[in-house]
């Protein structure tokens, strides 16, 4: 007689495998990237050695898609944020960049995990690798920012988008590891200081 073995939904695996990601994440905010074991990790998410590595062969497995947790939902935000119709101005852009900013900065965000994931870049190239790619990828949407504020006079004609959009970047890293590291500025603070470097519109 043969037996069928049950097929596992596409579902299932795609449960299991975030089951398995968020015990590694709430291990790394806890104990760190080095101080976390895969027998951590499997303690924590509860299941057996095999189900663990079935989905991730190694801790570098899981750093790299924490890591790619931790940009995954900035990417969408920026891109619909420099796509937006009317464009928006930047000073209202960077405001929504950072309410989503302030949403991860917390204890149980994805923000904390960031600088551990910039830490361990230093000393692994292919997570570094990675970051530089994803980072260059997520400048790109203020660039985009950049020129249409450009185009629609907020900055002078001669701006250059590449490096405005770069500076503009800089912006929220900037934000999040001041917050996380000490409390502060606020976000109101933040923007506060960053009008008083942006072109004002009544100046054109």
């Amino acid at each position: 007689m043969m037996w069928v073995v049950p097929r596992v939904s596409e579902a299932h695996l795609a449960a299991r495998r975030q089951q398995i990601l968020d015990a590694a994440r709430r291990c790394f905010v806890r104990d760190g990237f080095h101080n976390t074991s895969m027998q951590d990790v499997i303690t924590e998410a509860g299941l057996s050695v095999g189900a663990v590595y079935r989905y991730f062969p190694s801790k570098n497995d899981l750093i790299t898609s924490i890591a790619q947790s931790v940009v995954g939902g900035a990417d969408q935000v920026f891109a619909d944020i420099a796509a937006a119709e009317p464009p928006l101005p930047l000073v209202e852009a960077l405001d929504r960049a950072l309410t989503f900013v302030d949403g991860q900065s917390g204890p149980d965000g994805l923000l904390p995990l960031a600088i551990q994931v910039w830490s361990e870049a230093q000393r692994d190239p292919a997570l570094a690798e990675f970051v530089a790619a994803t980072y260059s990828r997520l400048r790109q949407h203020f660039v985009l920012l950049a020129r249409r504020a450009r185009d629609a006079g907020e900055l002078s004609a001669d701006a250059d988008p590449e490096a405005t959009g770069a500076a503009l970047f800089a912006l929220i890293p900037g934000y999040f590891m001041q917050r996380i590291l000490t409390g502060h500025p606020t976000r109101e603070v933040y923007l506060a200081g960053v009008r008083t470097l942006l072109p004002h519109p009544t100046a054109r």
